[in-house]
Formats: C-alpha cells, structure tokens, sequence
C-alpha cells in the first residue's frame, strides 16, 4: 500500500510556488546584505570623516586658545581651559553627543615640580579614564599626530553606546602636556542603520509576497490545463469516453489539448471497435456452446450404446468406441469450460456459498483422481490440521479449483511425489499443491493462467486438457474474493497456492502459506 501523501506535496502549483519564494528568498537575502554591507560602510565612512573633520577643527582651535594665553595668570588659563571644554562638547541628551576628555601626562623625574603644577583633566558626564581604549592611549603617547578608533562608550548611568575616539597631544600654559580626546558617540548612526535593515526587511517581504503571487498567477495558466486533462484522464479510466478539453487559445498549451483530444478520440474508437469484437466474440462462444449441447448429448447417447456392445465388435472397432467416447468426453468438458468462461465474461457467475468441511474436500478430490492416499507408494501426500476446518464457500467452485490444481500437478509431476498442505488463520484458508516435475520457466509465470495457454504445448499429457483449468480456477478463487499464486523454477517443479476467506466475499488479510516454498520457513503467520 502506497503511503498517503499531504494535499500540497501533491499540488503542482504549491511546489512550483514555494520552491519560487525559497529560492526567491535566498536571492533576497544575499542581495539586501550586500546592500545593508555597503550603506552600513558608506554611512560609517561619512561619519568618521566628518567627525575627523570636526575633530581637527577642534584640537586646531585649542591649541590655539591655549596659546594667546601663554604667560597669564593662572586664573586666567583656568577661564581659557573652561572655554575650550564648553566649545568642545555639546551636552544634555548623549544620543548624538560629543564628549571630551583630558588626561594629564606625567613625565618622569617630574613629580616635585607636577605637584606643584595645576591638573586641568576632566571628563564631561562623568566619563572615566578607563573609557579611553588602552591601545588608542599608547598611539597618542608615542605619535603627536591625530589618532581615532571605535570602542563602547559607558556613561555613569550605566548606558552603553558605540563611540569614536579621536586623540591628540596638546599643551596647556603651565600645566604641561594633556591627552586630549573628543567621542562621537553613534547612536544616530545605529538608529539610521536600524532604519535601513528595517526598510530592507520589510521592502524583502512585501517582495517575497509579490513574488509569490505573480507565480501563483502565472502557473495557474499552465496548472488549470493540466487539472483539466487530469479529471477527463480520471472519467476516461471510470468509461466516460465522451469528455473532451476545451481549447481556448493558439499557445502551446492549446496545441497539448488539440493532441489530448485527437487521442482521446481514437481510444474510443479502439475501445469501441475492442467491445464490438469482445461481444461478438462473447455472444459467439456462448452460442457455439449451447447450441453444441444437443448434438453432444446425442453423440454421447450413441457412443454409450457403442461402447457397451464393443466386446462383440472386431478389436479395431472396438477401440475405435473407446476412443470415441473419451474424446466426446473431452469435448463436453471443453463445452463446459467454454460456457463457464462465457459466464465470467458476462459477469453473471455467482456464488452458491454452503458451510463444508474444506480438508475432506481435498482428499476426495486426490481419490476421484484415482489417487489412494493410504497407499504407501502414493504419490500424492496431505499434511492438513489435525482438526476440521470448515469455510463457507461456493462447494462446486471450490472442488473445481482442487481437481484443476491436482489434475495439473499430476500431469507435470512425471511420476514424483506431489505435496498438498493445507493451514487455517482466523480469517482465511490456503492449500498449495507442490509437484517435483519439469517446472516453469520465470516468463511462463506471467501466463500460466491465460487461456488456453500451455507451457509446453508439445509435450504429451496422458490426461489431456482444454488450457482453461487453471484461468477458470483462477476466476472462481477471484469470485471469492481470495487468491491463487503460482511458483515454478525449471527442473524444480511448481507450486500452486489457493487462499481463500474462511467466509466467501469477506477480504483476505495475508498469505498464510508462501508461493515460493524454498521460503516457507521463513514466514510467520498466527495459525490456528
């Protein structure tokens, strides 16, 4: 049994669609990177210049500052060194601020006279010393040039914001060399940024969604088509041949349906000229068989009559009457076969199920044969349940299928033993009947049970035969809604296996006995 697969693992249209946006989605996503890549470089660039820019305008303004008052007091300096630190930082809200931070420099061998030197380092905000990154400090330490670098930004409230520092050396009159810093802090930079991915993100859905429709739009043009042929295939298969597509256009899908009909319309020619011949034929075998029965019954009457008074005959005559009445013996089995076939083809064969013991059943059908079981050099043995085994069959039926399948296996057994089994499940029945003969080839399996087939038409048969035992036997296990199997290997024999449901028309769960016996060991099923 096929395991069951969901509606859209089904739908042409889904997978077509959804592997669409996947794929659509992966080009999306490489694309708005590498976008929000370069935006994100080309908005820090322009920020760090500028803020390069201004940085330099500010330390050139210091120095300058600390310059016209070289010389003054004191007090004078202090008001000098305020301004500066007033016009370098812009205070109040830290999204978007500048900072600025001193720290004096300490040289060695210096300590008596620093101590007595005022200390004009300061941070705005409260900002440490240790905001400064260590490395950026050993740069300005060892390079009087300007110096930046981008590192988090702590305030004393415990708010962190990504900054750029920029450094440089400067003098302050009697107080000696500062570092001085300036920090650009980011925030307006990450809520642009912010502002970019989020516009990316949302352009890439409103994207993704239109990407889907468009697909759905343009495959449902090339879906609906193929639906259609779908649902006309599928009434073709229930018989209604008069379904067609229609075509409504000149594209190639008008040129699918055109070539869809065209064949549409020569299968019904072929099934109609098929079921004309298939009646004719029908009506034919079944009145060339009834009509046959009345002369058959003469004949046979005659060749009776014949064959009792063939001991005062000449000898040749008088096997001339044993021959005429074993072939007219043939013939009315043959006419029986024939009518039977004619009732399967015209669906009309039904079932006569009575309750039976099946096991006795086999046996009597070994002994018609002319088969004694007893024997000790039988050549057919019966391996069945020590218990009866009833089944609620069609009887007649199903001691056709027995006689069919024993009378086969005696025919190709060419004198070896024969094996009948016969097991019982809870719900069904199954006998198989084993012969050590010539055997089958593999191709012969596919046709054992077409009729009037033969797997060696030229070799003799001391019983004779039509060729429609094993199709007939075949119909009347199928009537029952049951089973029959064949298994054969060259030089090895051939196994037939009959399973039935102990109760005609209800459905076979299993096999309890295997086709091929080489691998009966190896099945498992609970028997009873």
């Amino acid at each position: 049994m096929r395991p069951q697969r969901s509606p859209l693992a089904q739908s042409l249209a889904a997978k077509v669609i959804l592997s669409t946006v996947l794929l659509s989605l992966g080009v999306v996503w490489l694309t708005g990177s590498a976008l929000y890549s370069q935006l994100s470089d080309g908005i820090k660039k322009v920020n760090l210049e500028s803020s390069l820019a201004d940085a330099r305008s500010v330390f050139y303004n210091a120095r300058y500052q600390f310059l016209l008052v070289e010389g003054a007091t004191q007090p004078q300096i202090q008001v000098q060194v305020t301004d500066v630190i007033t016009s370098s930082t812009t205070l109040g809200n830290t999204d978007g601020a500048r900072e600025i931070i001193l720290l004096k420099i300490f040289d060695k061998g210096d300590t008596a006279k620093n101590g007595q030197q005022p200390n004009y380092s300061f941070a705005s905000n409260g900002l440490l010393a240790t905001a400064v990154p260590a490395d950026l400090r050993e740069q300005i330490s060892k390079n009087a040039d300007l110096s930046h670098q981008f590192a988090p930004l702590t305030y004393k409230t415990g708010k962190t914001i990504d900054a750029l520092y920029v450094g440089q050396r400067v003098s302050i009159p009697d107080s000696g060399r500062y570092e001085m810093y300036l920090v650009f802090t980011l925030a307006n930079q990450g809520a642009t940024l912010d502002l970019v991915q989020n516009s990316l993100l949302l352009t890439a859905l409103v994207l993704l969604l239109l990407i889907g429709l468009i697909t759905w739009l343009v495959v449902r043009q090339v879906v609906k088509p193929v639906r259609d042929a779908a649902r006309v295939a599928s009434l073709f298969t229930q018989g209604d041949f008069t379904q067609r597509l229609q075509v409504e256009s000149n594209d190639e899908i008008a040129t699918l349906g055109n070539a869809f009909n065209e064949m549409a319309a020569s299968i019904q020619a072929q099934i109609g000229r098929l079921e004309n011949l298939s009646q004719v034929q029908q009506r034919f075998v079944s009145d060339v068989s009834h009509e046959l029965r009345t002369p058959l019954t003469t004949l046979r009457m005659a060749s009776d009559v014949i064959h009792a008074q063939r001991e005062n005959f000449d000898p040749v005559i008088a096997r001339s009457a044993e021959l005429l009445l074993a072939q007219i013996d043939r013939f009315e089995k043959l006419l029986q076969d024939l009518l039977e076939v004619s009732r399967f083809d015209a669906e009309v064969a039904v079932l006569e199920p009575t309750d039976f013991e099946f096991v006795g059943l086999v046996r009597r059908c070994v002994s018609d044969l002319g088969v004694i079981l007893d024997s000790p050099d039988s050549q057919i043995s019966v391996v069945a349940p020590k218990n009866p085994v009833h089944i609620r069959a069609d009887f007649r039926r199903v001691e056709r299928i027995m006689r069919n399948l024993i009378s086969n296996a005696l025919d190709h057994a060419d004198g070896k033993p024969i094996e009948i089994e016969c097991v019982e499940t809870l719900t069904e029945v199954a006998v198989s009947v084993r012969d050590h003969g010539v055997g089958m080839e593999e191709s012969s399996l596919i046709r054992v049970f077409d009729r009037f087939w033969r797997a060696d038409p030229s070799r003799a048969r001391t019983r004779g035969g039509t060729g429609l035992g094993l199709s007939i036997a075949l119909e009347d296990a199928r009537l029952h809604n049951g089973e029959l199997d064949a298994w054969g290997a060259p030089g090895d024999g051939a196994n037939f296996v009959l399973t039935l449901p102990r109760i005609a028309g209800n459905q076979i769960s299993g096999r309890p006995l295997p086709v091929n016996p080489h691998k009966r060991n190896e099945l498992k099923v609970e028997t009873i």
